[in-house]
């Protein structure tokens, strides 16, 4: 393949990026001016989710395409425990590193990876820098990273060092083969404080609408993130977060400029995304998923921001209503990169390929009008109009939300006669989803059996949650 021919990919995996924090997705109080551009020239998705709204399994579904009850990873690694840290947690799966490394493709990580062992590098990645240590860290100050297995000690921001290193890769790359560069920036991440100055300051006196006025979730105890000490002062966490959304959009500068200096802009298809959502004051939580006991589903916990950028390439200025997510875009990324047809058939890939939508904006047929997600043995669908969330251990309370009348999720319909027919039709379509998919080995059915898994320590364990 001739440079010119080339098709790379960078894909930005960002954590705890909630999709509503962006300018482009109609928040005016924040600066994103670089994605929004990305937006605007690109492909925006309206309707992305992630398939598991906590980081670990997350980014296990992206880069393997495949469920949390596939690939067996049903909540966070903690870097503090060596039964969690080392073990081989994707050993029996394929990446998308691998399959491209397999295909000639150049491959390099730099930033978060959050899949144990991020302390040495990982199948299919050729260039490592990986932070190392357990999260939330601090974001500035003294941070240790692995660089090919070599452990480093670097000061500054997060944020700039990592895009320091990508830079690098680019520099260094083989200029005779494709590469996959996989970015994973930390700094939307708690705690909530030790962003730059100078992007902080200039939040401090934004009216946050909408966001420290909401009533607090009623369907479950708040925990982990919703209970830190930020939440005593969360204009001063909110301008921090806004402060670093506005410093990852300065990295996504940085790498474009050098996209341009290196001539690699016209054949570098740009993904910009996160490992899931994020409630900053929203319903009165702080943190995802694992926000409240019971685990959540909610909007903002499972929507990410999801952008396709290459200039020249695509068809610019569309914004998708289509459902989309993580495991859709690992189809579509090898589809761009013409590995689709390596995929092992018998590893039964939930996901679809969004190429034709992103170069030509042709329709894509029988698209699917609901999304599932899971987390251990919570498992949703979301339709256009209704939420079903089911919880499968015993005496768990379960929700049913119709967002057409109650976009906030403040109304449970769940044991309302009249929506029995909807509840049983949709828990077919769940039931009909996941024994199609998942391992009954690795099912989030059985999470809180399998080893190395803290599910918010088994929910307290508590076996009857409050109803």
């Amino acid at each position: 393949m001739l440079p010119s021919e080339q098709r790379n990919v960078i894909l930005v995996v960002n954590d705890d990026l909630a999709q509503w924090a962006l300018g482009c997705y109609g928040n005016a109080e924040i600066h994103t001016p670089t994605l929004d551009y990305l937006a605007a020239t690109g492909v925006q998705m309206d309707n992305a989710f992630t398939p598991t709204p906590v980081c670990s399994p997350a980014r296990a579904c992206l880069l393997t395409g495949r469920l949390a009850s596939q690939h067996g990873i049903h909540d966070y690694l903690s870097s503090t425990i060596p039964a969690i840290h080392r073990r081989p947690w994707l050993k029996d799966e394929v990446t998308l590193a691998q399959h491209l490394s397999r295909a000639g493709y150049q491959t390099a990580h730099c930033g978060k990876w959050h899949l144990g062992n991020d302390d040495q590098p990982q199948a299919g990645f050729e260039y490592w820098f990986s932070g190392v240590g357990d999260y939330p860290a601090e974001h500035g100050g003294d941070h240790r990273f692995s660089l090919n297995g070599e452990i480093q000690t670097i000061s500054g921001q997060r944020t700039p060092v990592i895009t320091d290193k990508a830079i690098e890769f680019l520099r260094a790359r083989n200029g005779d083969m494709p590469f996959f560069l996989h970015i994973g920036y930390f700094g939307t991440h708690n705690p909530w404080r030790g962003q730059p100055e100078r992007l902080a300051a200039q939040y401090r006196g934004n009216t946050f609408a909408g966001l420290l006025e909401q009533p607090v979730y009623p369907f479950g105890e708040q925990a982990l993130e919703s209970t830190l000490p930020t939440r005593r002062e969360p204009r001063e966490a909110l301008a921090q977060y806004f402060a670093a959304v506005s410093h990852i959009d300065e990295a996504i500068g940085r790498l474009l400029d050098e996209l341009v200096s290196l001539n690699l802009r016209d054949n570098t298809l740009l993904v910009f995304t996160s490992d899931h959502g994020l409630c900053c004051g929203h319903h009165g939580l702080w943190g995802k998923g694992n926000a409240t006991l019971p685990l959540n589903m909610l909007e903002e916990s499972i929507r990410v921001p999801l952008i396709f950028n290459q200039a020249r390439a695509l068809t610019a200025g569309q914004r998708r209503k289509e459902f989309v997510d993580h495991l859709d875009l690992f189809q579509t990324i090898a589809d761009y990169a013409g590995i689709s047809e390596a995929l092992e058939a018998d590893r039964k890939y939930p996901g679809r390929s969004l190429l034709p939508l992103l170069e030509n904006s042709a329709a894509l047929p029988s698209w699917r009008e609901m999304q599932f997600c899971e987390y251990g043995d919570l498992r949703m669908i979301r339709t256009r109009q209704y939420k079903l969330v089911r919880r499968y251990y015993h005496n768990a309370p379960c929700e049913l939300f119709d967002l057409l009348v109650d976009p906030t999720e403040s109304h449970n319909l769940f044991g309302d006669p009249e929506y029995l027919s909807v509840v049983e039709s949709l828990t077919n379509e769940i039931d009909a989803y996941f024994n199609c998919y998942q391992d009954p080995a690795k099912s989030g059915l059985r999470a809180r059996e399998l080893p190395a898994h803290n599910l918010t320590e088994a929910w307290r364990q508590v076996e009857s949650p409050r109803s």
